[in-house]
């Protein structure tokens, strides 16, 4: 069986605990805390990064774009890349687009602060990074909602990879309770739909001792 080591809150972690489950893919998840540098998570992955595919025959695959690709090439059915070149193309943009630019101005604006910082013992929240998150979470919702206007999905007519990234993205902060839902009603209607899918359910249940719970919105299929 394949083993993933992981952080619950990670969404690059949860991107491939959702790839995963739609291939039908068992693993075992292996939650590994990267600031405590442990030695043999570290032979396994120099970079000390999660997340990290071990497959059955003992390849480690770091770094979730690499883990997807395998994936996606190694187990074609379903596929979550769409058919031709153009629209793959956008795909893996949209993909990009979530794991870098939303990464670094509203994942570690916001989950980083909360809740990274307390679980490493690492500082304090900083007022200003989580005032910026907030801020620019509402940009990228407009961004979401613009996607939404022309497609079903965020890159096609169809569900792939980069609604997968993006829904990992926003169910982090979802946990945290800094989506701002009420204000983009078509960007909720299409994260409910990803919410609803079995693959989601997880993720869903998921919960970090010695932190609040989640909003009650947060596991209701209905939102």
């Amino acid at each position: 069986m394949h083993r993933l080591f992981h952080l619950p809150l990670s969404p690059f972690c949860r991107k491939i605990r959702l790839v995963l489950s739609e291939k039908g893919v068992e693993a075992d998840l292996i939650e590994e805390r990267p600031w405590d540098r442990r030695l043999d998570f570290l032979r396994i992955n120099p970079a000390g990064r999660v997340p990290v595919l071990v497959t059955p025959s003992g390849q480690a695959i770091a770094d979730s774009t690499a883990i997807f690709e395998f994936l996606e090439e190694t187990v074609r059915e379903p596929s979550l890349l769409p058919e031709t070149p153009e629209t793959r193309a956008e795909t893996r943009r949209v993909v990009a687009w979530f794991d870098d630019k939303f990464h670094h101005e509203v994942t570690q604006n916001l989950l980083y602060e909360r809740i990274n910082k307390r679980l490493s013992r690492s500082g304090y929240p900083d007022g200003a990074s989580i005032n910026a998150g907030l801020k620019n979470i509402r940009l990228h919702m407009d961004y979401i909602a613009w996607l939404l206007e022309s497609n079903d999905w965020l890159a096609g007519p169809r569900m792939t990879i980069a609604d997968l990234t993006a829904a990992a993205h926003l169910s982090c902060l979802d946990y945290t309770g800094d989506v701002p839902w009420a204000d983009f009603a078509s960007v909720r209607d299409w994260y409910a739909l990803i919410k609803s899918r079995p693959s989601f359910r997880g993720l869903l249940a998921d919960h970090l001792p010695g932190f609040p719970s989640p909003p009650a919105h947060y596991a209701d299929l209905d939102f």
